[in-house]
């Protein structure tokens, strides 16, 4: 475990600009240095491999790292908390609610609930921890200029909350292409620390990757740089125990002769790396479903649930 009292500053061969430059891209926790390659490091840091391989090496013997029990992860376990969805159908499918320290993906063809979701997520985290928030706020990555701040009116117009003050809680950037969209988020530290940001919403994860990285010959170029903002979200949730909550573009399998063919853009790096699947599609009654398709350590199911002018609801 991290001894929480070292600071970058503490480690030798860490200067007052090097460490600003590991703050700046979120890398702010001595335990990020630790896990880190040397080319990783020395590309972030702008130093020279040998300096960022002696770096690792000095934090590595200053942290407590390596094989732990299982009860002090356990203990870790206990500071995970839960932003409610307002729907208890929703709720109870991930097991309480969109957890902290964890990224959360729903996929999902146009209309199928992914953004409203965001939507009540990013009202939600500001209610009080016995009310199913985290009393915190949120940062909205928009990469396909869908945030409407009208719908955060209508939300928290229902749940009985001031709307300007709701308004001013959510903090917003809109992302022109992949490399903005990853520069958001490596800058996103000193927005977490200044405005107690407890959620952050990348809405659509993919679409950028997409549109940036056409054809074969550019898959292993996009799945490389998809992983590493990934990584980078997560080590943010772990970093401040906030929630990631991405929404994810579908795509048509065209082999697939029986069955829904759809499938959710990202290959296997994104798969991998969200820590709940959900696969969103349309029910009967202008109801949505949603499929809990990988958890570590929930059983899949489904969960029905409404988008309603007030948010997310249950039928």
């Amino acid at each position: 475990m991290v001894k929480k009292e070292i600071q970058l500053e503490d480690i030798p061969g860490v200067g007052e600009k090097t460490a600003e430059k590991l703050r700046g891209v979120g890398m702010s926790d001595p335990m990020a240095l630790a896990v880190s390659s040397p080319g990783e490091l020395a590309a972030i840091a702008e130093i020279g491999v040998d300096t960022a391989a002696k770096i690792i090496h000095e934090v590595r013997g200053m942290l407590e790292i390596g094989f732990e029990t299982a009860d002090k992860i356990a203990e870790r376990r206990a500071n995970v908390s839960k932003i409610t969805t307002k729907s208890k159908n929703l709720d109870q499918l991930l097991g309480g609610g969109v957890e902290t320290q964890a990224i959360t993906e729903s996929y999902g063809a146009f209309g199928s609930g992914k953004t409203q979701i965001g939507f009540q997520l990013a009202v939600s985290v500001q209610l009080a921890a016995d009310k199913g928030g985290l009393g915190g706020n949120c940062l909205w990555v928009d990469t396909e200029n869908t945030f409407r701040p009208e719908r955060i009116i209508q939300i928290s117009k229902a749940m009985g909350l001031d709307p300007d003050q709701t308004l001013k809680n959510i903090f917003v950037a809109r992302a022109f292409n992949s490399e903005h969209q990853m520069f958001l988020v490596d800058k996103a530290t000193d927005m977490i620390e200044q405005n107690n940001i407890k959620l952050i919403v990348v809405d659509s994860l993919t679409s950028h990757f997409r549109a940036d990285f056409v054809g074969r010959g550019e898959l292993a170029s996009r799945q490389q740089k998809m992983n590493k903002h990934l990584h980078a979200l997560q080590r943010l949730a772990d970093a401040h125990n906030l929630a990631i909550y991405i929404t994810n573009q579908v795509m048509s399998d065209p082999a697939m002769l029986f069955g829904d063919p759809t499938r959710p853009v990202g290959g296997h790096v994104l798969a991998h790396q969200a820590t709940y699947r959900m696969y969103l599609r349309r029910g009967r009654e202008n109801t949505r479903i949603a499929r809990l398709v990988d958890s570590p350590g929930l059983p899949e199911g489904e969960a029905v649930f409404k988008v309603s002018e007030g948010g997310v609801i249950d039928p």
